[in-house]
């Protein structure tokens, strides 16, 4: 396995309060996940999809702080604190990351976020077949990423209408 240290940073004011917008507008479908566009993020557009192991994902683009994130929520997360910083660890196939998160919840489900302004990042999770988020050495979730390709050309289709 290849263990590859991304500049996985936090933005300041990425998801300030406690917990991400819930009023997203509808744009498409494509690959299995939902494109919305988030009026809180600068019209920052996104993919989301929820798992049946609980997990909900999102992928997308922060306009207001100019950068990516993933946020990832599931209840194995457990007491996540808003606000509060986590070592996390993603495998996307046999490639490993290692980074820092910022705790938040969605609806009451605890999750992160992980902020990330490397294009090669994207892309790399387009081209990759399963994604599983460690903390602490565990695995607290794995997701499916198939269609996730399809479904991040359409996100930066839906970035470029947005001016």
């Amino acid at each position: 396995m290849v263990r590859t240290t991304l500049c996985l940073s936090l933005a300041a004011g990425l998801f300030a309060g406690a917990a991400l917008a819930q009023d997203l507008v509808p744009y498409s479908q494509a690959g299995g996940w939902a494109v919305v566009i988030d009026p809180s993020l600068g019209n920052g557009c996104l993919l989301t999809s929820d798992f049946e192991d609980g997990s909900t994902v999102r992928i997308g683009f922060d306009r207001n702080a100019g950068n990516g994130y993933v946020a990832a929520f599931n209840d194995g997360w457990g007491e996540i604190e808003d606000g509060t910083s986590y070592p996390i660890s993603f495998l996307l196939d046999d490639q490993k990351y290692d980074g820092e998160a910022k705790g938040l919840h969605l609806s009451e489900v605890p999750g992160v976020v992980i902020t990330f302004d490397s294009v090669d990042f994207l892309t790399d999770l387009a081209a990759r077949n399963t994604m599983i988020l460690q903390h602490d050495g565990a695995d607290v979730m794995s997701i499916d990423l198939s269609g996730s390709d399809k479904a991040i050309t359409e996100t930066i289709a839906c970035q470029d209408q947005q001016g």
